[in-house]
């Protein structure tokens, strides 16, 4: 299926303009970064998790009120086992456990409340996580250049690593902001990580797509220099990515509507993501391979 006829888009006309702006987010993102501070979930800092369950459903709402008006902000509240139990985690916060389920009971007297489990999360084990959260990151990069270096050449594989590397920081940044203007509550946590995690996975695979494009071209169009092969393999693949990130988005797009609380950040991280990662396929990744290939003089073809 194709969205539209044979295209002919010199995309890397401006290549270098493009480097050169990505370079200057990329900057900015981590002096942003620096300069706004990261608020971490419990997940990462430590706080209390406390399980509820309810003779009838309710609205979570509810619960997240009586939360805040013993001034605690930023609680994750979900439903877990059946539609009358619920999850409750608090960072850390000068209130017990104790004060909190009561907090809760108080405020919803008309429902019998009954506390199933309560849990105190540490600052130590927090940072044990944070820690745990970078090697993973560290780990999956690492796995995903070995699997281009062999799949294709070094080369790509560097420039699939720059690609991610950019929408990482990029989306990062963006998420950050979103969250310090109060949009959308998005600290990092367990479910921010799985978001960034899976934003790799999704950057790696439409890189992948035009790589193997080119790969293919290189053998079938030998007469044609490495810029004119690398624009003509994106043109080829143009179609599959559009049906590809619309299909995509318009899934994340319900998501950040109808998800709720516990959903919309990660909604929203993917689709910064998916953006950001069409983007970095197209503009980053392959304009990097056109670069180490004409250093390497592999761009003796006829133009």
């Amino acid at each position: 299926m194709e969205f539209f006829g044979k295209t002919n888009i010199d995309f890397l006309k401006y290549r270098k303009g493009f480097l050169i702006f990505s370079i200057v987010l990329i900057s900015v993102g981590i002096i942003l970064s620096a300069i706004l501070g990261l608020d971490y979930g419990i997940d990462f800092e430590g706080g209390t998790e406390l399980a509820v369950s309810f003779e009838k459903p309710i609205n979570t709402d509810r619960i997240r009120d009586a939360v805040e008006q013993l001034g605690i902000t930023g609680s994750e509240i979900k439903s877990f086992g059946s539609d009358t139990q619920y999850m409750i985690r608090i960072k850390q916060s000068s209130k017990t456990p104790k004060e909190v389920g009561e907090a809760i009971d108080q405020a919803i007297p008309e429902i019998k409340m009954t506390v199933l489990q309560m849990n105190q999360i540490g600052p130590k084990i927090g940072s044990e996580l944070r820690g745990q959260a970078i090697i993973a990151m560290i780990i999956a990069l690492a796995a995903l250049l070995i699997y281009i270096a062999f799949r294709f050449e070094f080369v790509y594989g560097c420039g699939a690593i720059l690609a991610i590397f950019h929408d990482i920081v990029v989306t990062f940044t963006v998420a950050l902001i979103i969250h310090k203007l109060g949009i959308v509550n998005m600290e990092i946590n367990l479910t921010f990580l799985a978001a960034m995690l899976t934003v790799i996975g999704y950057s790696i695979n439409n890189t992948v797509v035009i790589f193997d494009r080119i790969r293919e071209n290189r053998e079938y169009h030998k007469d044609k220099s490495i810029v004119k092969l690398v624009n003509l393999s994106i043109n080829e693949t143009l179609s599959r990515t559009i049906i590809t990130v619309l299909t995509t988005l318009l899934v994340l797009i319900m998501l950040i509507a109808f998800g709720g609380t516990v959903l919309k950040p990660f909604a929203v991280i993917m689709t910064l993501g998916t953006c950001f990662g069409v983007y970095s396929s197209i503009y980053i990744s392959t304009s990097y391979v056109v670069w180490q290939l004409e250093r390497r003089g592999e761009n003796t073809a006829k133009k």
